[in-house]
């Protein structure tokens, strides 16, 4: 009836808008299960895309301070591959690629890490992930 009833006044496309814009605002992929984060690396750890990867917690506030920034970026790099990690949620991925302090960012291309930036350092982000994306 909702469906219906937002059609009839309009509010469907409103809705489907304004859903499409909020899509818009972050490329940046997070990964709840330790699973879906191997398919997805599996999936791109063969090719020459850069990926970044941020490993942040929920209670970090260097790691909230960066999200506004990560997501513009994920915008304004749309060749590049964002991903999160809440490293309390899959602590075993955490420690696979040694993460010990939030935030971090790995920079990888083909499966390897070819760069790192520790702590809430966006303009050092940045300038690694322009180095990195055309090299």
């Amino acid at each position: 009836m909702g469906g219906i009833l937002s059609s009839l006044l309009g509010g469907g496309e409103a809705m489907a808008a304004e859903s499409a814009e909020g899509s818009s605002e972050s490329r940046v992929h997070t990964f709840h299960s330790a699973n879906r984060w191997l398919l997805h690396f599996n999936e791109i750890k063969d090719s020459n895309q850069l990926l970044v990867v941020d490993f942040a917690a929920s209670w970090c506030g260097p790691c909230k301070f960066m999200e506004p920034a990560v997501n513009a970026m994920s915008n304004k790099f749309s060749d590049v591959e964002f991903a999160k990690i809440d490293v309390d949620e899959l602590p075993d991925v955490a420690r696979e690629f040694e993460v010990q302090a939030m935030p971090t960012f790995l920079l990888m291309k083909k499966g390897s890490v070819v760069d790192k930036v520790v702590g809430a350092k966006k303009d050092e982000l940045e300038r690694k992930i322009t180095q990195h994306r055309s090299s």
